[in-house]
Formats: C-alpha cells, structure tokens, sequence
C-alpha cells in the first residue's frame, strides 16, 4: 500500500481555515444575536455611556434609535466595510469582541457628529470596556 504523503503546508492550511470559518460563524451568530435583541442592547448601551460619563447628549431617545439603527444594520454590513471600521482599535484587547470594537469606533467616528451629542469623554480603551461590558453577553 502507498504511504501518504501530508504536507506539512496543506495541514496548517487546512487548520488556518477551519479557524477562520470557526471565527465566522461566530461573528454571525453575534451579529444576528445583537439584530435579534437591538431594542434591549441600544437602551442597555444608552444607559452605560450615560452612567460612565462617556457620552453627554440632550436626547437619550435619539442615542437609543442610533444604536439600535447601528446594530440592525451589524448583519448587513460587508466584511471590507467592518474591517476598515475597526481597524484603528483592533489592538486595543486581548481578545477582542468584533461588536464592541465596531461601537467603539462607531461613537469615536461617527456619533460624535450626531446633532443630540453633546460631548464624548474618555480614551478608546475607557470606550470600548463600557460598550464591551454591554456586548459581552453576544460571546456566550
């Protein structure tokens, strides 16, 4: 019988696939986790940044709808669109949630341009533990 041959670079290439396909289906159910629960997440995010001094707003209701506008459209977002997004904050944890990372840049970028914005207060870091300590329950 003839000896199989295994290359050494079809392995790690087969492995380097499986974790990446692991990591994918992972961010879908994330995402579709947080599209599913958008009203419940958006108020409990809303609420978070107000209690950590993060945001300062004249409208929590206008807050809540961004948010869960933002996390309604987490499914539908394309993969080049989500990784330019969190690009400048991917290093910021070990292991980071790819939801609170995209709403960590989103208030950096985007939500500092909302007209019911007052002021955002705090580094990246400080941002992202607070949106994290929302998002963490999409990774269980």
């Amino acid at each position: 019988m003839a000896k199989v041959n295994i290359s050494p670079n079809r392995t790690t290439d087969k492995t380097i696939r499986t974790i990446d396909r692991k990591r994918e289906q992972e961010r879908r159910k994330m995402f579709m986790r947080a599209k599913d629960h958008a009203p419940e997440f958006a108020a409990k995010l809303v609420q978070r940044l107000i209690d950590k001094e993060i945001i300062e707003t004249t409208s929590v209701s206008e807050m809540r709808v961004a948010f869960e506008n933002q996390l309604n459209k987490l499914g539908y977002i394309e993969e080049f669109e989500l990784q330019m997004k969190i690009a400048p904050v991917r290093t910021i944890a070990q292991d980071p949630n790819v939801v609170s990372l995209y709403f960590t840049q989103y208030i950096v970028e985007d939500l500092i341009e909302h007209p019911a914005i007052k002021d955002i207060f705090g580094d990246d870091l400080d941002i992202y533990r607070a949106v994290d300590s929302v998002f963490r329950v999409l990774r269980e």
